[in-house]
């Protein structure tokens, strides 16, 4: 696989404000932050100070009460059809890998792609490309229980490539694995997002996983300010 297989997307985020339980609590209080084609930032900042909240609106599992997101040519609040947004612009990765426990491994990575018009051949193929790009060739026929934390992170990050996105979204994806585990999923990611050129948001509580990304942010009550 090579770079040209897909490029990074623009971010661009203006006034973004996001609030709940009917803006009692405010999350988001006025973001406003451009994220470069291929760049691969960090954003950090405490439990509940409103980093995955953002990831989120991102992602178009949320949306805004005010302000703009768009990511490419997409506006996130007007999107036609936010699933099909994140099938074929988004990668997920979450800090629980979220795989289904009764598939295997080349099972799981394929999930994406049901649906996206490839042949059953071509899915495996695929799958099988991935998991050898995360190491875990040998594990494809491994269900998730037999697993690792840090193989099975392996294996959520390669289904987050399968339908080659150009903007990867990832919340915590350390935080419930060991330092040395954690160390080599950042290591993959930034790898990855080398070949593949694709834009990288990570959001961590970890300033060593923040300090390996091109530029580094902190979420701030509910405000993204650069860390320098």
């Amino acid at each position: 696989m090579s770079s040209s297989d897909g490029h990074g997307v623009e971010v661009s985020i203006e006034h973004v404000r996001k609030s709940f339980e009917g803006g009692l609590i405010r999350s988001l209080e006025d973001v406003t932050l451009r994220i470069g084609p291929g760049e691969f930032i960090s954003l950090m900042g405490p439990s509940g100070s409103g980093k995955s909240t953002l990831l989120n609106l991102i992602g178009a599992l949320d949306k805004p009460d005010s302000g703009s997101i768009t990511v490419g040519e997409h506006q996130i609040e007007n999107l036609h059809s936010p699933s099909e947004y994140r099938a074929g612009v988004v990668g997920f990765v979450f800090q629980l890998h979220n795989l289904i426990p009764t598939l295997s491994a080349l099972e799981n990575v394929q999930m994406p792609m049901l649906g996206r018009r490839h042949s059953r051949k071509a899915r495996e193929a695929r799958a099988r490309e991935l998991l050898n790009e995360v190491g875990l060739s040998h594990r494809l026929n491994a269900n998730p229980g037999t697993l690792s934390g840090g193989e099975r992170q392996r294996v959520a990050i390669a289904r987050a490539l399968a339908n080659r996105p150009r903007l990867l979204l990832a919340d915590e994806p350390t935080g419930a694995l060991d330092s040395v585990a954690g160390e080599r999923i950042m290591a993959l990611l930034k790898r990855l997002r080398e070949q593949y050129q694709m834009t990288t948001l990570v959001v961590t509580n970890d300033a060593g996983v923040g300090a390996t990304a091109d530029r580094a942010y902190r979420m701030r009550d509910g405000r993204v300010e650069p860390i320098t």
